[in-house]
């Protein structure tokens, strides 16, 4: 039926709809590392069990995993980023949070990472926060320890959280996530401490109390008008000003939550935020080539 049809469209919406098939083809191409080979730690019969998908999220997450995109040929800055998207721990908001702004930024010379991680909150889940914490870490440490494989320099690798993402973050970004350096596994000796952060309308689970003078270097977005987290904006941007830590603030009059990468929304600051976000990456030094 659909062939059918696709022969009666006029050539204009036909050449869209191959050009649609184009782009769906190179994602499914993309490069899928599992964080475990034989699954996650005490849960490795799950592995296998497949995952559930549709429209824009994901659920049903056992086998956590990072989907690579790579920067254009040449175009490389030696920077990483891990994308953790949304979903409040009960899905993952994998498209609009994960793969788009990866794709986004590897077009900025940045190879992206998106995050798939185990969802504490699903319901029938049996998973806890400590699992979740395990994947981001794992995440960090398995980007750390292969950089040579993608030509990234290990000390400019950075993690971007969305909302639930943004708690995500936070597990590695402030506790102590040093490499154990008597493992045997040497993705566990490299450190799980991201070089920066990058937080769109982060949640405020695992913001500390006080926010150290060493903190990653922080990008942080929202809308003042969010219903769910626009005073994390604001505490955030004080426990860091207050410690004397990098951060830079884009706090919009509105946009609600979860307006993704801006371009569904009728605000025209919010469609143009991920230029604010590609202007400090570059005051940064994180999209010219490493020195």
């Amino acid at each position: 039926m659909v062939v059918a049809c696709c022969a009666l469209m006029p050539a204009r919406t036909s050449a869209l709809f191959a050009a649609l098939f184009v782009i769906c083809a190179s994602a499914s191409a993309q490069q899928v590392i599992p964080l475990w080979q034989a699954g996650a730690p005490g849960f490795e019969s799950r592995r296998d069990e497949p995952e559930q998908h549709q429209d824009w999220w994901y659920k049903n997450i056992h086998n956590p995993s990072l989907t690579v995109f790579l920067p254009p040929a040449g175009k490389s800055s030696g920077t990483a980023v891990i994308v953790a998207a949304g979903g409040g721990h009960r899905e993952l908001v994998f498209n609009p949070e994960g793969v788009e702004p990866a794709q986004y930024l590897a077009r900025l010379g940045v190879t992206a990472f998106a995050l798939k991680y185990r969802l504490f909150r699903e319901p029938g889940s049996k998973y806890t926060i400590d699992n979740t914490a395990e994947d981001i870490r794992r995440a960090m440490r398995t980007v750390r320890a292969r950089a040579a494989e993608w030509g990234v320099d290990p000390k400019r690798i950075g993690v971007m959280g969305w909302s639930a993402g943004g708690e995500v973050a936070a597990l590695v970004a402030y506790p102590p996530v040093a490499g154990d350096p008597a493992s045997k596994d040497p993705i566990e000796r490299a450190s799980a401490r991201p070089d920066f952060q990058i937080l769109i309308y982060p949640g405020p689970f695992g913001i500390p109390d006080a926010v150290p003078r060493d903190a990653p270097p922080l990008f942080l977005l929202g809308a003042a008008d969010d219903e769910y987290v626009a005073g994390v904006l604001f505490d955030l941007t004080r426990k860091y000003h207050a410690a004397g830590a990098s951060i830079e603030t884009h706090i919009y009059t509105q946009g609600k939550h979860a307006f993704n990468m801006g371009q569904r929304s009728g605000y025209v600051s919010i469609r143009n935020w991920p230029q604010r976000l590609a202007e400090w990456l570059q005051d940064r030094g994180y999209t010219r080539g490493a020195p």
